[in-house]
């Protein structure tokens, strides 16, 4: 998919396919998978070489080529990860993407239409761009944020033995729990790398930007470098917060195990005296007063439990039950 962006007397305009560059203002080129026949035309109406997205930074006479890549939100509100080329003129801007949807470039072009008077020139444009973006990692990173909140209500629930049926909770939901703060520290970590890559591009473009002849759009630009910085931050305070959740899972599921050998631990020390009693009488030996002796059941029978109720006894003085 190939769209091409620009502005003329009636408004900003989008057609299908490479436009060509206007006599005033800017030329946006959004290109999704592009093809061996689109890439060769880039080539060779503006000179823009797609091969060199594979370095995360390119400078010729004309462009910068800036890669990165990038979390965004789908329509299904599901955070995707694309590989993103950025292809910057003085008048010219190239997106390049993996994927023919780029939900960021979608929302920049809304943003574009209600105010297009905040994009002049290609890098008034890339900063807009770049600010929706940041925008969409920002909205990743609260949905991750939410989920963490339930998923420490679940451990709370943990902690307290009790499940919403009644059911007390076990090893398997605390695994289950764990396997989702696994799937999350993953998540919050790809988030985080891309907003390092985000901020090297905004880094560059702030570079690009003549403070003397544009000094408006440069104060834009850092505000835009505090906004990534802020939002980098926000995704490691929830990295460090799955971390902490992860550590009191673990911490929870060795009590859990440790408490279920403990429960087997005070079974057998319990059965083990009466059945050694058992064993006893068990044996085949010749002369056993018990057997004929009034009372020899009974007394046998009490034996046993005396000597299941002792060691019930010691374990539960020790604490051991606790």
């Amino acid at each position: 998919m190939i769209r091409s962006i620009y502005r003329d007397p009636h408004g900003i305009q989008t057609r299908a396919g490479i436009a060509a560059l206007p006599a005033e203002g800017f030329l946006w080129i959004d290109v999704g998978r592009a093809d061996e026949a689109a890439s060769a035309e880039l080539r060779a109406r503006y000179g823009v070489d797609p091969q060199l997205q594979h370095s995360s930074v390119h400078e010729d006479e004309e462009y910068v080529y800036l890669f990165a890549e990038l979390v965004a939100m789908n329509e299904q509100r599901l955070p995707t990860f694309h590989k993103v080329v950025f292809v910057l003129g003085d008048r010219l801007l190239v997106t390049l993407h993996d994927s023919a949807e780029f939900t960021p470039l979608n929302r920049a072009m809304q943003r574009l239409a209600r105010r297009p008077q905040q994009a002049t020139d290609a890098k008034s444009l890339m900063r807009m761009i770049l600010a929706g973006i940041n925008d969409g990692t920002s909205q990743v990173i609260e949905q991750i944020a939410t989920s963490l909140e339930d998923t420490a209500d679940t451990i709370a629930r943990l902690s307290e033995d009790a499940g919403g049926d009644g059911r007390e909770l076990g090893v398997s939901d605390l695994t289950e729990t764990l396997l989702g703060l696994n799937d999350s520290e993953e998540l919050i970590s790809n988030c985080l790398e891309s907003q390092l890559a985000l901020a090297r591009v905004v880094r560059y473009l702030n570079g690009e930007v003549d403070g003397r002849r544009e000094p408006d759009l440069q104060g834009l630009v850092k505000e835009l470098v505090a906004d990534v910085n802020g939002v980098k931050e926000h995704a490691a305070f929830e990295h460090d917060k799955v971390r902490y959740l992860q550590n009191s899972v673990v911490g929870l599921l060795n009590i859990k195990q440790n408490q279920i050998v403990k429960v087997f631990t005070v079974i057998t020390a319990v059965f083990l005296p009466p059945t050694l009693v058992a064993t006893f009488y068990g044996m085949n030996f010749a002369v056993m007063p018990e057997l004929s002796w009034k009372h020899g059941f009974t007394m046998s029978i009490l034996l046993t439990f005396a000597a299941a109720l002792l060691p019930l006894i010691y374990i539960k003085r020790k604490g051991w039950l606790r």
